[in-house]
């Protein structure tokens, strides 16, 4: 079949929607994951690192003059479907059908990866915030910069749609990279997760002076429980007895020694010699059930993030702990050992309905 002038007819935005929406629903059932974009208002990011991806594009002149003519289709939802992976971003955008989009991002190189981390040394409490999912604007311009952050330069970025437009970036392409930026909206890492590197490297490079580093005896630094909680998400319990307390304790004689009135003419007698009862090794600490309901443990925690409908990040902020930790927790079987300020975050946490929960996060 022929097009006048070569053109296809042109398909109203709403006849493309019932389409897509067809042609989505038959991919789920067959058991593919689809992970539409969609755009409330007309602004298409809105977050800080959104914004920074849309912008670098933007940046350069290649795209610049292209990008504009997929704002309309990933603003109207033509974009049904994106998922980001290690190196590669896949797409379906809805057209006059329903096109694929294959885009293809070197992963960053272990030298630039390097003096990214080493740029973010000493930004402790950013790290702290990156692990957390709460990004200060200071580590995000380390990361961001145009020629050496974590963004793709466009020699790194091979484009690739199954639509019939000769241009290597048509509208589609566009849309998809749009796409891409209110993606980075709700999931940040996923943009490290593009490049290939591990945010959490971040944080390990940073351990020894994270916030809570202390001196130690011999000159040795190590971590304060409070920041080990929060950087390797570690609750530790405050009753854990020492290595050394659980070990048999030595006999030892103690000898108590005597004196009376003119000892120092008569000289001194010889002290009664008394020796104690030989030492037991410590008891080891006994996981504390909550008080006043069932113990702590990592099904009930579990159950109750569920119940509240919350990420373990969020709920993690409820109990005032790293979203790691959370993540630990709901891994093991058995009671937990928990601080004693974190079992009576629990204890009143658990008191909560579900509404009551989202107001207390909203308002920490």
């Amino acid at each position: 079949m022929s097009w006048y002038g070569g053109f296809r007819p042109y398909v109203p935005v709403a006849v493309r929607r019932a389409r897509a929406l067809q042609k989505m629903q038959k991919l789920r059932k067959k058991g593919q994951d689809i992970k539409p974009v969609q755009i409330e208002g007309r602004k298409i990011a809105r977050t800080f690192w959104g914004q920074a991806w849309c912008e670098h594009l933007e940046s350069f002149s290649d795209y610049s003059n292209r990008l504009p003519r997929g704002r309309t289709y990933v603003r109207n939802g033509s974009v049904c479907h994106l998922d980001i992976e290690k190196g590669r971003i896949s797409a379906m955008v809805s057209g006059s059908e329903i096109y694929n989009v294959d885009i293809a991002v070197k992963t960053l190189p272990l030298k630039k990866w390097k003096e990214v981390k080493n740029r973010c040394a000493g930004q402790i409490g950013s790290l702290l915030e990156l692990l957390q999912g709460r990004l200060s604007e200071n580590v995000m311009s380390i990361v961001t910069d145009r020629r050496s952050g974590l963004f793709p330069l466009p020699g790194e970025i091979r484009l690739k749609c199954s639509c019939p437009d000769w241009a290597v970036m048509c509208k589609h392409v566009a849309a998809v990279l749009y796409g891409v930026g209110a993606r980075f909206d709700q999931a940040p890492e996923l943009l490290f997760l593009l490049r290939g590197v591990d945010n959490e490297e971040l944080i390990t490079a940073e351990a020894g002076v994270a916030a809570g580093v202390t001196k130690a005896g011999g000159g040795r630094r190590r971590i304060a429980d409070e920041a080990l909680s929060d950087v390797f998400g570690i609750e530790l319990s405050e009753d854990a007895a020492p290595v050394e307390a659980a070990r048999p304790a030595k006999r030892k004689k103690a000898a108590a020694k005597t004196t009376t009135k003119g000892a120092a003419k008569k000289g001194k007698r010889k002290s009664r010699i008394n020796n104690s009862a030989p030492g037991k090794a410590a008891p080891r600490p006994v996981p504390r059930p909550a008080r006043g309901g069932r113990p702590a443990t990592g099904k009930a925690i579990a159950k109750l993030r569920a119940k509240f409908g919350m990420s373990q990040n969020e709920f993690a902020t409820l109990l005032g702990v790293s979203a790691p930790t959370i993540g630990n927790w709901e891994k093991k079987t058995g009671t937990l050992n928990m601080q004693t300020r974190t079992l009576a975050a629990w204890k009143k946490v658990k008191r909560l309905t579900k509404q009551q929960a989202v107001s207390k996060l909203k308002a920490a």
